[in-house]
């Protein structure tokens, strides 16, 4: 059916294609979102959202032991693996290249690259401490607007506790999060704590699978808010180097029974 054919039915004027245009092309958009899902088994995304599922799905590879450390991450096969181009592939390598988990060698390609356990550990602990100071200047610093902000996060994130959305409540988790680095008003410790939420971010989602541990953390978030809302710099730090503590041994817990420890280093040629 043309475009005027779209006009005559629907009762648009035949002076406004431009709309009609738009009409039969989100049609087709959705047909072919529609088809390609049911054919290979994947959502069909504009760009940005395929290379975050994309990036998320091998994160859950790498984390789960199915894709080994070492192993050798082919664009080519990864795509066909996917059913997508290498564009968003290549994105996704990019993306987990900056959480550390993948490293990138010259001429070589790019290979899964796990942290020790030791070395977990020594992030955790300092991303507790970051986070610790970022609520202790928090609750002396943080606007009416911001704290009405948390609340609504924490509602978003209460629905996604009982909808079972881990996704969901990791991503309103690290809006959560940036709010009080923001507010802490100290752009060094902000930019520090975003660098380290990046390094330790496929690792802190992966914890909340954990059974029972969406509510946990749901009522971690409230004693934070709480404590920023009374002003008490020492609870607000207490609470939050709490929080990101149990995140880091939750993720322990998980994983410790799915892959060996240590992990090697990659090095070499």
């Amino acid at each position: 059916m043309s475009s005027r054919d779209v006009a005559r039915f629907s009762g648009i004027p035949a002076n406004n294609y431009g709309a009609v245009v738009c009409i039969v092309n989100h049609l087709a958009y959705n047909s072919c979102h529609l088809v390609h899902q049911r054919t290979f088994g994947y959502p069909l995304f504009m760009d940005r959202n395929l290379t975050d599922f994309i990036a998320s799905e091998l994160e859950t590879l790498i984390l789960e032991g199915e894709l080994e450390h070492g192993s050798r991450l082919d664009e080519t096969q990864l795509a066909e693996r996917f059913s997508v181009s290498r564009t968003p592939v290549r994105e996704a390598l990019q993306r987990l290249t900056l959480s550390g988990l993948v490293a990138h060698r010259p001429r070589r390609g790019v290979f899964v690259q796990q942290p020790g356990p030791v070395e977990l550990i020594q992030m955790f602990e300092l991303m507790g401490e970051l986070e610790a100071v970022a609520g202790r200047l928090a609750a002396t610093r943080i606007s009416d607007a911001s704290l009405a902000t948390l609340k609504k996060i924490n509602t978003r994130c209460n629905a996604a506790v009982k909808d079972h959305d881990t996704d969901g409540y990791y991503a309103e988790n690290e809006r959560f999060h940036a709010t009080i680095y923001r507010e802490a008003g100290n752009p060094f410790l902000e930019d520090e704590c975003l660098r380290l939420q990046r390094r330790l971010q496929p690792f802190r989602r992966l914890q909340l699978r954990l059974r029972g541990r969406l509510k946990q953390s749901m009522a971690e978030h409230e004693d934070i808010v709480r404590a920023l809302e009374d002003g008490n710099a020492t609870a607000a730090a207490d609470c939050l180097r709490s929080h990101v503590a149990v995140q880091g041994e939750k993720f322990h817990l998980l994983v410790s029974d799915q892959r060996p420890a240590p992990f090697p280093s990659l090095k070499g040629g």
